[in-house]
Formats: structure tokens, sequence, C-alpha cells
């Protein structure tokens, strides 16, 4: 007996883990959470304290559903008695009514006259007919109604019947471990498929009912064929009476009718139990009508209302997921339009002319050719003028395929796991010891170490290691889009605790929002302290589970290969929560983990199985490459023919490489997939001719004129944490109400690729304090077009980034005085107007200036100078003590005593 966890063993007692758990405390068992482990010898004797009560559950359960079964048995039975005794007893009335009738119709038969001429005596026989006919009638209706309540109460014991049997199937599950048995399934279901008898024995009574009068019809026929012959022979001469064609003759009144034809109450007696028959008839005939037809068709209905629902909510769900607007999506009068699509495509979309869009760009002040592309905004402003809605769509979006999966066709998949942590902190050494661990000894040395990936085999279950852990490919393919990992094991050093790729692991976990299982490796070291690792962790939001998180944590020692199958079982355990699915039976689709030019096959690419089976000969789409599936290689070397969910291969026969984090899928046609491959070349030419160029500190004025940001995002680099907490709390002393200054990451060491790929996609400028671009992390910034400032006074990068943020600020408008004249006279002259003559009390004024006309202490105009002389010429300025003619524009009410003011506006860089 292996050991469980508390969840485990709660679910087989059927109890839950918290009343688990009270009891476990009660017998003085250690065990803190649902997921904590219990030990063989615990679980034995959790057991054996436990197996008395479930006994006695079961056996009152089982008591009192055999109680409630044998009532209703009971009762079923009594009703049956009581329906067979209420039939006999009709039966035998019934019976006894018709003896009765047929001797009074025979004694007044004898009592008839031998004479013609003799008067006749009415007999009281039509009255008894009359009776025996209404109680037929009577006892019909009412054994109809007990065969309704008969088969109502068979309906109500066989679904007793079919509870009881799927009580005492789930009962059998408790004795048997909670295994159901093959036998137990069908008898629990099989009450439910016996279909109900009522309506079928209401539509046989109806049978019995039309096959009766259509007998009685034929017969009325017969006997009316039968009398004509006879007044044709003229044996009928002496009746006079004759029967309508249109009335139905009923037995008991054969001989009535015959001796007196001109009793029309027998008639109507007739014909009003005719149209009873014909009620019951046609009622019946709805009955079973509406039962075959409009259920039908109102259970079609709903089940197409229903695949409408699923469908419409299917697609809201994939918009939201997307990051879409639902309504947008559903909404059909909504046209799609490609990102960047030039004006001849968005007038072809729209199904417009060119002449008109072209026509509103140059009413927007843009003029564009047929062949350039328009931005985001400007195709959502012209389709607004023509009363039309668009979406802008992306590449990302516009190539994305989204697989919408049944339930059905979903089976389990092995997970896919990669291993991150801080430089030696033992990554390379724990895959390795895994390799060792996982792997049969004959087939560990197949595996090939520059695939980019392996995979480890546990007993029957498989699990999947990306071989590239650094956070540059788990960042790159994270940018395209490519969340191809389930579990993430970060690797922590228990001699060495939380470094800053500790951290940078852990931000870009939570960022994928992809589940941690913590390794606490070097365990075996003198100086090593897991406790303190977890402490470290809590600050981060990684909490143990043992401390209430939903964290795992196993210490392992990669070195001496210590708990390495506690690992893998702990990876296997998340996995299993996450209940990872995948349809193998589709055509297969997933991304690419890595790719290289080998001189010998070519492109080959790396690509990890996310739905679907890729086979060899398949053609298949990766980014700007397509090709067909020449071979596919496992990870050991091997030529396989196929390759399922979660396996990672080698792809060859691609006619480029393919970039890290393309996805691929799998195309029919291998027209359609050169097609779509030339077109994405296509656009990342264009793409890459409009590049996109980061920002910089040179650069920020231009773009925040532009109306493009107001946020300053920096990567802090430094040698110490002492320098970081200096340059922190020098930025969040600046003002920042208008430019905000973002501090996306902050880490001691050198400027890596990471750092250079993280700033390329938050748009940040890399502050670089004591310390040097590492590796190749200055030629991807220069082709990133990422800044990199490099400092070694903390001063200098204060300053710098406050002037750029000053930069960024908007300037102050202002209006800066220049000079005062005074009006001491006026001219009228001829085709100019009113002139003033000015003394100029204070400063300077110039030609240019703007003018306010000032009377009385208020500005009664303001505008600008028509003219400036002294004497006859026209001059630019006139200082202070000086006399000079001033002509106002569009202004002629100057008085003596006016004031004019010169002034100019002027834009002030703000300093603060």
């Amino acid at each position: 007996m292996a050991s469980m966890r508390v969840h485990e063993l709660a679910k087989e007692f059927d109890m839950s883990s918290a009343d688990l758990l009270d009891r476990l405390k009660d017998m003085k068992i250690p065990a803190k959470s649902h997921a904590s482990m219990l030990n063989e010898a615990y679980v034995d004797k959790i057991r054996k304290s436990l197996e008395p009560e479930i006994r006695a559950r079961a056996g009152a359960l089982a008591a009192e559903e055999a109680a409630a079964l044998a009532a209703e048995q009971e009762e079923a039975a009594r009703l049956r008695a009581e329906e067979e005794a209420a039939r006999k007893a009709a039966r035998e009335k019934e019976l006894a009514e018709r003896e009765a009738a047929r001797a009074q119709r025979e004694s007044a038969r004898a009592d008839e006259p031998a004479a013609e001429g003799q008067p006749v005596r009415k007999a009281p026989a039509p009255s008894s007919a009359f009776a025996s006919l209404e109680q037929q009638i009577a006892s019909e209706k009412e054994r109809v109604e007990r065969e309704r309540e008969a088969a109502r109460a068979r309906a109500r014991a066989e679904k007793a019947a079919a509870e009881v049997a799927k009580k005492r199937a789930v009962e059998e599950a408790l004795r048997r471990g909670h295994k159901k048995t093959a036998k137990a399934v069908p008898a629990a279901e099989a009450p439910k498929a016996a279909p109900a008898p009522a309506p079928g024995a209401r539509k046989a009574n109806f049978d019995s009912l039309l096959s009766q009068i259509e007998a009685e019809k034929q017969r009325m026929e017969a006997q009316k064929s039968a009398e004509a012959e006879a007044r044709r022979s003229g044996r009928g001469a002496g009746k006079k009476g004759k029967k309508g064609s249109g009335h139905q003759v009923v037995p008991e009144l054969e001989a009535q009718q015959a001796a007196m034809p001109e009793d029309r109450y027998a008639q109507m007696a007739v014909q009003a139990e005719k149209l009873q028959r014909d009620k019951v008839l046609a009622e019946a005939r709805a009955a079973v009508a509406a039962a075959t037809t409009h259920e039908g068709e109102g259970r079609r209905k709903k089940r197409k209302e229903k695949r409408e629902a699923e469908a419409r909510e299917r697609a809201e769900a994939e918009a939201i997921e997307r990051g879409l607007d639902p309504t947008l999506v559903l909404d059909d009068s909504v046209v799609e339009i490609p990102q960047g699509a030039t004006v001849a495509k968005f007038a072809e979309l729209l199904g417009v002319q060119p002449n008109d869009v072209i026509k509103r760009l140059f009413m927007l002040g843009q003029v564009l050719t047929l062949t350039q592309s328009m931005n985001d905004e400007t195709m959502e402003l012209i389709a607004d003028d023509m009363g039309r809605k668009v979406r802008v769509v992306s590449p990302e979006e516009e190539y994305a395929v989204v697989y919408n999966d049944s339930e059905a066709d979903l089976k389990p998949r092995p997970p896919v796991v990669t291993v991150m942590g801080h430089v030696d902190h033992g990554k390379t050494s724990l895959l390795d010891a895994i390799r060792d661990t996982g792997v049969v000894a004959s087939e560990a040395g197949g595996i090939t170490q520059h695939i980019g990936a392996s995979v480890v085999n546990i007993g029957d279950r498989q699990i999947t290691f990306i071989d590239t852990p650094g956070h540059e490919a788990f960042t790159a393919m994270r940018a395209r889009g490519a969340q191809v990992t389930d579990v993430i094991v970060l690797v922590v050093a228990a001699d060495d605790g939380v470094m800053p790729q500790t951290i940078e692991a852990i931000n870009h976990a939570k960022a994928a929002e992809v589940p941690i299982v913590v390794a606490v490796n070097k365990i075996d070291k003198p100086g090593a302290n897991p406790d303190r690792v977890r402490q470290e962790l809590t600050e981060y939001g990684v909490i143990p589970e043992e401390w209430g998180g939903s964290n795992m944590f196993v210490e392992v020692s990669a070195k001496k290969k210590l708990h390495i199958d506690d690992l893998l079982e702990t990876v296997i355990l998340q996995a299993d929560v996450l209940e990872l699915k995948a349809n193998p039976d589709a055509e297969a689709s997933g991304f690419v983990i890595e790719a290289n030019l080998d001189k010998g096959r070519g492109p080959v690419a790396t690509v990890l199985i996310q739905r679907g089976t890729l086979h060899t000969g398949d053609v298949v789409v990766a980014g700007t490459s397509y090709g067909r599936v020449r071979a596919l290689v496992n990870p050991r070397g091997e030529h396989v023919a196929e390759a399922c969910p979660a396996d990672p291969v080698e792809i060859l026969g691609l006619n480029s490489v393919p970039t890290a984090g393309d996805e691929f899928r799998v195309f029919e046609d291998e027209r359609d997939a050169r097609k779509l491959a030339e077109e994405r070349a296509l656009r990342a030419r264009l793409a890459a001719q409009e590049t996109k160029s980061h920002m910089s500190l040179d650069d920020l004025f231009s773009r925040i004129e532009d109306g493009k940001t107001t946020d300053l995002n920096l990567i802090v680099k430094a040698d110490v944490q002492g320098s970081i907490e200096a340059l922190r709390d020098a930025f969040d002393k600046m003002d920042q109400s208008e430019v905000r200054i973002n501090i996306v990451h902050s880490a001691v060491g050198g400027i890596t690729e990471t750092d250079v790929t993280l700033a390329a996609a938050s748009d940040a400028i890399i502050i670089g304090f004591n310390v040097r671009p590492t590796g190749k992390s200055r030629v991807q910034a220069e082709k990133e077009k990422v800044d990199i400032r490099l400092y070694r006074v903390i001063y200098q990068a204060i300053e710098d980034i406050n002037a750029a943020r000053v930069g960024l600020l908007s300037p102050d408008i202002v209006e800066v005085d220049t000079g005062i004249a005074e009006v001491r006279d006026t001219f009228k002259v001829p085709k100019v107007g009113t002139i003033a003559g000015c003394y100029i009390i204070e400063g300077e004024i110039n030609r240019d200036d703007k003018v306010r006309i000032v009377r009385d202490g208020t500005v009664i105009f303001e505008g600008h100078m028509a003219s400036l002389r002294r004497f006859k010429d026209d001059v630019k300025s006139v200082k202070q003590g000086y006399e000079c003619g001033i002509g106002i524009e569009k202004f002629q009410d100057l008085k003596v005593g006016d004031t004019i003011e010169g002034y100019q506006v002027k834009e002030v860089e703000r300093t603060e």
C-alpha cells in the first residue's frame, strides 16, 4: 500500500477534506492541509478506524432503500388487485344487463298481435335499452380511466425501482472502494430506457374502439343491402319505414326501430351516441398527433437554439480571450481591415470607390495614393464618416487560428516543463540528473542535446523538458505569443538563496501565468538552508503549500541525485491538477522552439506539437517558411513516422529557417501554404522598411510633440543594490504629475540580452551604472534600436533623466511685454484711416509686436500693428523717449489718452 495525500483518501471514503482532517486530528495523525502526504502506516490505520463507520452507513442506507422498495411494491400490488376486481365486477354487471335486455326483447316479440291492424302497445324496452347503452358508455369510460391510473402506478413503481437500483449501485461502489463495476451501470440505467406504457395503452384502447366502429359500419351496410333486396322481391312491402343512410344503427335498438320507424327520439339518441364517439375519436387523434409531431418539432427547435447559443458563447469567449470586443466580433456588419492596409485594399473591403476614400483623406489633410498605407485611426475615421463599422486586425490576429475541440475529442497529454533559475544554481546538472533517473539506461545514451528538448518517461507517464531554459528564449517566445510551457521548475540553490535572475524568472513566470514548482538544489552542501530560501521567496509571492500557499517545494541534490523522483512526481501531480488535454486526431499545430541551418540537412526546425498529430509528408507553414515534411527526428535521434501532442521533434524539408516562437500548422493544399508564407514574407519586408524606433533620450521631446507618449519607462542595471536604491529614490522625488517615470525592471549585474528584449517589448530605456553590456546584448540593442545609457557618476544619470523629463513637460505659454506708447494726438489719413501720434514711455515697440489698446485701465482691443513710422520713414522699432506714428489693423477708434501696449507670445521651457 503506497502513501496517499489527504484529499485522495477523503475521496475514497466519500468525505470532504475538511471532515477527514478533523478526524485525523482526533486520531493524533499529523496533517496540515488537503495536500499533506500520509505514509503507509497512517493510511492503514485510518482505513481500519473508518471502515466500521462506512459499513454501518452503507447498511443503514441499504435498509432504508429496501423498506422503500417493499412499500412501493406493496402499493403497486394493491392497485393491481383493486383494478382487477373492478374490471371483473364491471364485466359481470355488463353481462347481466345484456341478458336482461335480451329477455325483455323476446317477451315483447311474443306479445305482438297477429293481425296487422291491431293497435300496438308501447313496451318499456326502449328505455331499458337506452339505460343499457348509457351504462356501457359509462363503464367504458371508467375502464379507460382505471387503465390510465394503473399505467401511472406502474410508471411510479418502475421509477422507484430505478432509484433503488441506482442507490444500490452507489452502495456497491462504496463497498468496493468507489470503483464502479460493469454490472452496476446497466442496472441503474435499465429502468430509464423502458418507455412509459401510458401513451401506448391509450393508443391501443382507441384502436380497439375504431375497429369496433368499423365492424359495426360494415354490418350496417350488409343489412341495408339485404333489406333492399327483400323490398325488390316483395318481402319488404309491408314495412313503411326506411332507415336513412346517414344514421348509425345500434344492435340493441334494431327490433324497436323496425317496429317503430317513426320514433324520432330513438334516432336522436343514436345520433347523440355517434356524436359522442366522434368527439372522443377526434380528441384521441389530436392527442396522438400532438404527441408524435409537435413534441418532436419542439425538441428539434430547442436543440437548434441550443446549438446556436453554444456557438455564440464560443465566439464570445474567443473574442474575450483575444482581447476583443465581443459585440464587434458577433456583429456581421463589421468589416475586418488588416493593419496597414493600402487605400485600394481599404476601398475594396468596404465596397466603395477609391476616389471617395482619397477625397476624404484629402479633407483630413492626408494626401495618399492608392498604394500607400493608412494608419488605424484614419481608417476608423473614414469608415465612421461613411457610416460603416470596421475593426482593424493586427497581423498576429489575422493569421491566428482558434481551434474549438469538443470535450469528447480531447485526450490527456504529457506536460511541457521549462527549467529556470539563477546562474550556477544547477539547472543543467538537474536536467542531467533527471535524464539519468527518468530514462532507461539503454535509452539514456541516445538523447541528443542539440535538439533543444528532451523526453523523460516515468513509468507510463511522459514529461517533456525544454532544453533551452535561458530567460532570453523564454522571453522571446512569450513576446511572440508562444505559450508552450505548462509548468516551470524554478531552481534555487539552498546555500545561495534568491538571486537577481531568480527574481527575473519569477516575474516571467507570473507574466505568462504558468505555475511554479520550486526545486531547492544543493541541499547536500554544508551551508545549505532550505528554510531561508522559502522565507526569501515569500517576499516575491512564491509561498510553499505547507505555509498555506499554492507552490510545491522539493528539496533535491542534482550532484548526488537525491529526491529526483520526488521532483518528477510533483511535476506529474501539478500536471494532473492542470488536467492537460489535446485533440490528437486533428491536423497538427504548435510552435517552433528553435531553428538552425544545417550544412548537410538544410533548414532544421525543432517544433513542439500542441494539437493534432504530425506525419511525414504533411505540408507545414511556420512563420514565413513552408514546405513538405521529409523527415521527423525525435529527441533520441531516431526517425519517426508521426509526433503526438507534447512531443518535440525536428522537421526537415522547410524552404527557409523560421524564427523561434513562430506558430506552425499543417495545410491540406501546398498552394495555400505557399500563398500564406509568401504573404507573410511580404509583410515582414514592408515592416522592416518601417522599423519601429524605440524610445531614446534624444527623441523624447519630438515624440511628446507628436502626442505619442507621456511615460518614461526605464530598466536600471547597476553594480550593487545600493546604487539601484539611490537611483530609484532620485527618480521618485522628481515631479511626475505630467511625465510618469516607470522602472520596469531593476537588477544587479551587466546588461544582458534579456534586458534588451524586455526594453524592446516595453519601449524602455536601459540605464547602466558602473556596468557594461555583456555578450551580444550591444549588437541586439543596435538591431532592436534600444537606447542604452552608461554612467559612472550617479549625478550624470539623474541630470540626463531630469533633462529628458523636463523636455517632455509641456512648455509654458507666456506674454512678454516689450513697450508702452501713450496716444497724444490722432490724425486722419485718406485711404489709410486713423493714425495715433504716440510717445514711447516704456521699453521698445517693435513692428512685429502684438498690441492691446487700454482705455481707463480696460483692454478694449487686441490685434496687430498696421504701420510704425518716425516722421515719414517706416521703422522696425522705436525706443523709449521717442515719438512715432502707429496704425492699428481693423481698429480706428483711437482717442487721446489711450495706451498702446506691445507684447510678444513666447513658449518658455519648464524647469520643474
